[in-house]
């Protein structure tokens, strides 16, 4: 009996839960269309009509497949006993949610972080144009760094200059000779070399504040709050500007001009004739003169492969800005919001764990019913139709035995007439067949077998 009862009791609260379960599958389908819809709407181009009417039939083709997909799946799966069929099936429910996954989810996760992923697109590419930025000024600045040697040579070329003029430091004789014109053009040539430098310095200042600006912009499109498709056209503009910016700052690096003027200085050497009142002072003045040709040569090698480092590091390829769809864009950063495609996913697959749970309980409703005998679970109704049938098989009559009618015996009239006549006694009726005895079930038959079927005397 108690396996009878909770047998009873799991298929009336399957029953009581049906109504439950299409609604929520109904709204699952539902939520998932609305999703889709959105998804879908930023893949299409076209007028605005076009694209609502198009997303609008896609995302009710999606409700309804998914609604009818599941419907079987509740219907089928818990009936199905043999372990081959409920394995086709479960291959059948596998094939069937990939087939909705690819359909249906990837634009639900679209529509739920697309503008999450459209906006984590810009900060990946802004955070690359901040390293280009940061890798071209650099660059640009490290010429820079050859400027103290520069002064440094042309301010001890006019010492030089300076002290041979006015005590003859150098060759001994005071005065403005050739060995004074050589270290004053030596001077010079450092002095202008370390003006350049020194210009490009501005330059590349300027350029950097530009750049700043254009990175400052960037960096407020993407954290802003409005829509995100003109915030992304926003940021391609401005990754142009930046671009040029740091195509200027690649270009304003005198690191190259250096490297030439260091080659000048050795290779474009020329003395000037020593013109000494002497021989003694023409010999002073030559061996002044090699030694300033020494200390130059010395120079130019210096500041030649100082040029040499800064030109042999990378040069800044600017990468292009491409843009995506919020769609593209979750896929490209899909780890980046695993959260959000859980969710997705979750709206198109939760009925796979409600056709597990009926499956779970019909099995149960099964083995709770497998040693129950038919006595046990057989009502009334079933009860009186059974002995119907077994009446009309044995061909026994369908009358209780109360229902049949008995005649009773007559008793003998004599009847005296005046005249003394002797009438004999007439011959009782012969009295009704006694009705055959029936089976013991047959004693149980209610009034309602009387009553619909006609009784026999």
């Amino acid at each position: 009996m108690l396996r009878t009862n909770n047998a009873a009791r799991l298929q009336e609260t399957v029953r009581g839960v049906e109504t439950m379960t299409r609604f929520a599958l109904a709204v699952l389908s539902l939520a998932s269309g609305v999703y889709t819809y959105l998804g879908v709407r930023g893949l299409l181009d076209g007028t605005a009509t076009f694209v609502f009417f198009a997303a609008i039939i896609y995302a009710a083709a999606v409700s309804v497949a998914i609604y009818a997909f599941w419907t079987f799946m509740l219907r089928f799966v818990p009936l199905v006993t043999q372990a081959g069929q409920r394995a086709a099936l479960f291959l059948t429910m596998a094939v069937g949610c990939f087939m909705i996954m690819a359909m249906s989810s990837w634009l639900n996760a679209a529509a739920l972080a697309g503008s999450a992923a459209l906006e984590q697109h810009l900060s990946v590419n802004l955070e690359g144009y901040v390293a280009d930025f940061d890798a071209a000024h650099a660059n640009a600045l490290a010429a820079q760094s050859l400027l103290p040697d520069v002064q440094r040579a042309a301010d001890r070329f006019g010492r030089l200059a300076d002290d041979e003029r006015s005590s003859g430091a150098l060759t001994g004789t005071t005065g403005s000779g050739s060995v004074v014109q050589l270290l004053t053009q030596m001077s010079a040539q450092m002095t202008e070399l370390s003006t350049t430098i020194t210009t490009s310095r501005d330059q590349v200042q300027t350029l950097f504040d530009q750049g700043s600006a254009h990175l400052a912009k960037m960096r407020e499109l993407v954290s802003g709050a409005d829509e995100i498709g003109p915030r992304s056209d926003e940021f391609a503009a401005e990754v142009v500007q930046l671009n040029a910016v740091i195509t200027s700052l690649q270009q304003t690096d005198v690191a190259p001009s250096v490297k030439r003027a260091a080659a000048d200085l050795a290779a474009g050497f020329i003395a000037p004739a020593a013109d000494g009142g002497s021989t003694d002072l023409v010999n002073r003045q030559d061996a002044v003169m090699g030694t300033v040709r020494d200390s130059v040569t010395a120079q130019s090698a210096a500041l030649s492969a100082a040029a040499d480092e800064i030109l042999n590091q990378p040069k800044v390829a600017p990468h292009r800005f491409t843009p995506l769809s919020s769609a593209e864009a979750v896929l490209r950063y899909w780890s980046d919001f695993i959260p959000s495609w859980a969710g997705a996913i979750s709206i198109d697959l939760l009925p796979v764990v409600l056709v597990l749970v009926l499956m779970i309980v019909h099995d149960a409703m099964r083995r709770e019913s497998a040693n129950v005998g038919d006595g046990e679970t057989m009502t009334a109704g079933e009860m009186l139709r059974a002995m119907d049938l077994y009446r009309q098989l044995t061909g026994q009559p369908l009358v209780a035995p109360e229902a049949v009618a008995v005649v009773t015996p007559v008793e003998p009239v004599v009847v005296v007439p005046e005249a003394p006549v002797v009438v004999a006694a007439a011959e009782p009726p012969p009295t009704a067949a006694p009705a055959p005895e029936k089976p013991a079930a047959d004693a149980t038959v209610t009034a309602l077998d009387v009553t619909r079927k006609p009784s026999r005397t």
